[in-house]
Order: C-alpha cells, then structure tokens, then sequence
C-alpha cells in the first residue's frame, strides 16, 4: 500500500459534519469565556474612565494609555520588568541545563536524585513565596544570616536592590524543576550512536556539549524560552505579592503587579486595562520576534 492510501486508510471519517464541532466545543468555549472575553472587556474599559462602583462610565479615547506610557514611574516599571525576565529567564534556563546535563551522567542513585530535583516544581508559586520569604526574612532568615557575615545587611522589603533580588532567586528556584524535566527529556533522547561518535570525533566533553548536544536540544531549549519569558511575565505574581507583603511602597514591582495594584488596589479599571492591554500586545509582539529570528536557527531532527 503506498502512502497516500495509507494515509487516507488512518484518516478519521465522520458521519455527520456536525460531530468534529461537537468534540471540539467544550474546548472552544472555554477559550472563548476565559481568553476572547476577558480580552474583549479590557480593550472596551481601557478607553474609559469607569466609576469604582460601576455607576457609571466616561470615555476618554486613548487617555488612559498617554497617562501610562508618559507616567516616569510606568516607565521604570517596565525597566525593571524587562530586566527581571531577562534574569529569571537566563538564570533559570541555565541552571536548569547544568542540573539536567549532570543528572543525565549519574548512574548510581539517579532516579532520588531526580526526584529531589524536580519535587519543587509541585509547589504553588504563593507557597514558594512565603519558603523564600523564610530564608530572607531579616530577623530569622537563614540566607540573611549568611550574606551578614560578609557584611551584606539584606533587608528585604525594605531596600529596593535587596526586595529585587529575592524576588529574581525565589522565582528561578520555583522555575528550575520545570526546565530540568524538558532538558533532561532532551538529553536522554539524543541517540547513543551520536553520543558515541562525537566522542571519537572530540575528546573534550565540553566542547563535544556546545557542538553536538545543546544543537540537538534547540526545539527544546526554544520551547523553554518562550514558556520562561511567560512565565517572569505573568506567573511571578504570586511570588512577588508574598515578598512584598501587599506594601510595595517603593519597592520593585512587575507589569503584571501594576495592573492588580491600579486596578484592584486603586479601583482605577480604566488605567488598568490600559496596562494589561499594553502587557498583552507587548508579549504577542516579542513571541513573534521569538519565531521570527530564532526558530530559523533551530533545526527539527
């Protein structure tokens, strides 16, 4: 049998035209009431200004999108947050590769040492907040303690610099185990003959991981590098509201924490979904950037 009626043999016919919609309904409807809608709402309230109680609406054009663009303090949100994903993405990424590569290389003891690693990814991220807030809490902290005795006086909450920087080690820790399953995955899936033949080709394993294995891990490391920018994006809030202690004052705060504040925080909807409109086109912009200049550098074996 050649392939075309091979394929025609496997393809699944239906009866009626009606029951692939069917299938395919609940999924398309959940899509519909928890991404089109909530989007469509914002697009809408952003060119208003809204009343905290609802008794009413102005519109205002593009007002509240001059307020936030134009705002210096939205500005040097946006700074920040570009600089924690840039951190948070890089960090976790190459943390995750190392573990992975030197999981894939033990033999005694490797299914706990896996475990181990990758039973962090099963705590929610307000959970891995309030363990981060632990260790840098300034009175009991024991990551506090430590960098005390090379006479860093951490105070998280209090001093920008500090509350930044466990919020970028909280978030990389909780993201690690998630790129170490993938990476893993990668590495144990790259044939033994290839394994075998780049090590008579190269006698130095880490020129033999740059050159042969991390090309082989591109659709998995491109995959993971859109999943962790989302991830800084959006998924850090609970992270960052518990490190903050809903008092961000002048702390370090994301995009994605600036709309909650102005908006549950300031009952300012208008302004709010301005941000989360701008967030929106922000991340569909830089995915597309992402398939349009680094997927042509990855090869699919």
């Amino acid at each position: 049998m050649n392939r075309p009626a091979a394929a025609a043999a496997k393809r699944v016919q239906f009866d009626r035209p009606l029951l692939p919609w069917l299938f395919l309904l609940p999924q398309l409807a959940v899509v519909a009431i928890f991404f089109y809608w909530p989007s469509v709402q914002a697009v809408t309230s952003s060119f208003y200004i809204e009343d905290a109680f609802g008794f009413g609406s102005t519109f205002v054009g593009l007002d509240n999108y001059k307020d936030a663009v134009t705002g210096s303090e939205y500005m040097g949100i946006v700074r920040f947050t570009a600089v924690f994903t840039a951190l948070v993405t890089g960090l976790a990424l190459s943390l995750g590769l190392l573990l992975a590569v030197k999981a894939d290389a033990v033999i005694r003891g490797a299914a706990t040492y896996k475990t181990l690693l990758i039973a962090v990814y099963a705590i929610a991220p307000v959970v891995a907040g309030l363990i981060g807030m632990m260790f840098f809490d300034m009175h009991i902290g024991p990551f506090v303690t430590l960098v005390g005795w090379f006479g860093w006086d951490m105070q998280v909450g209090l001093n920008y610099f500090d509350t930044a920087f466990a919020m970028v080690v909280v978030a990389v820790w909780k993201q690690i185990p998630y790129n170490f399953i993938f990476f893993l995955s990668g590495l144990q899936s790259v044939p033994m003959a290839v394994r075998e033949a780049a090590a008579i080709d190269c006698r130095s394993g880490v020129r033999r991981f740059w050159t042969v294995t991390l090309p082989l891990l591109g659709p998995t490391a491109f995959f993971l590098l859109i999943i962790n920018v989302t991830y800084a994006l959006f998924d850090t809030f609970g992270i960052i509201d518990v490190i903050l202690k809903d008092k961000p004052a002048n702390n370090p705060i994301t995009l994605v924490y600036k709309v909650y504040l102005d908006g549950f925080r300031g009952n300012d909807i208008g302004g709010s979904s301005a941000q989360s409109v701008i967030l929106m086109v922000v991340v569909f912009a830089l995915t597309i950037l992402q398939f349009r200049f680094l997927e042509k550098r990855i090869h699919y074996s």
